[in-house]
C-alpha cells in the first residue's frame, strides 16, 4: 500500500518534508503530494508541510500533536535544532495526562503560528529562543525521535509563562508534578546561565520543595 512513498520522504526526519524538499524526485512535487495524500499514504500536517503514514500503520491512525509539531517544525528548521517546550514537553514527560490542542516548540528564529490541519483543532506556536542553551533531550514520538526540554528545564520555562496557550492551572500542576524529577542544582545553573533567576525565585515561593530543603 505504501510502495509508491518517495525513499526521500520515509526516510526524512520524523517522515515529515516541504514540497520543496521533493524537487528531485518529482517535477510536480504539490501535485504528486495532493495524490498521496487523497490516497491516505500521507497527510497535511500545516499549510506547505506533510508527512507520510509509517508502513505499519492504517489511514485511521493519527499521531499525536507532540510528534506532528516536532515534524513541522524540523521540516522547516532542519534536524535536531527545533525543541519541544513547555506544555508539550511537559505531555512527553508525562506530566499532563490530557490531549491539548496547542503545541510549543522553541525555534532560532521567529515563525508567525501555524494550524495543525489534520485534526479538527490545533495550533503550533514558535517561541523564538537559542536553542543550543536550552537543556534539551531527545524522545521518541510517533513519528520519530525529536528534542525536547528537560524536567528543570520545562519547569522555569512554565513558571515564566504560564499564561502560554491560555492553560495556567495545567501549567502549575505540570509543574508539581515535574518537581520531584527536578534537582535543585540544574534548576540553580539552569537560572542563572538563562537569566531566570527571578522565576527561579518565584518557583520556590510557590513551590518552596524547589529549595531542596
Amino acid at each position: 500500500m505504501m510502495a509508491d512513498l518517495p525513499e526521500m520522504m520515509t526516510r526524512a526526519p520524523l517522515r515529515t518534508v516541504r514540497p520543496r524538499d521533493l524537487a528531485g524526485v518529482y517535477t510536480q512535487p504539490n501535485v504528486q503530494l495532493a495524490r498521496l495524500t487523497r490516497h491516505g499514504r500521507v497527510r497535511k500536517a500545516a499549510p506547505g508541510i506533510y508527512y507520510a503514514l509509517p508502513d505499519d500503520r492504517d489511514v485511521t491512525w493519527l499521531p499525536t500533536l507532540e510528534a506532528v509539531a516536532a515534524g513541522a517544525a524540523t521540516a522547516l528548521y532542519g534536524e535536531r535544532v527545533p525543541v519541544l517546550m513547555h506544555l508539550t514537553a511537559a505531555r512527553l514527560l508525562g506530566a499532563l495526562p490530557r490531549a491539548i490542542g496547542h503545541a510549543v516548540v522553541a525555534v532560532p528564529t521567529q515563525h508567525r503560528a501555524l494550524p495543525v490541519l489534520d485534526r479538527p483543532t490545533g495550533v503550533l506556536t514558535f517561541i523564538t529562543r537559542d536553542v543550543d542553551a536550552l537543556d534539551a533531550t531527545l524522545v521518541r514520538t510517533d513519528l520519530g525521535p525529536a528534542l525536547v526540554t528537560s524536567p528543570e528545564q520545562t519547569v522555569l520555562d512554565l513558571t515564566k509563562r504560564p499564561t502560554l496557550g491560555g492553560m495556567p492551572d495545567e501549567c502549575r500542576s505540570a509543574v508539581a508534578t515535574l518537581l520531584p524529577t527536578c534537582t535543585v542544582q540544574r534548576l540553580d545553573e539552569l537560572a542563572h546561565a538563562q537569566r531566570m533567576v527571578r522565576t527561579l525565585q518565584r518557583l520556590r515561593t510557590e513551590h518552596p520543595e524547589a529549595t531542596g530543603g
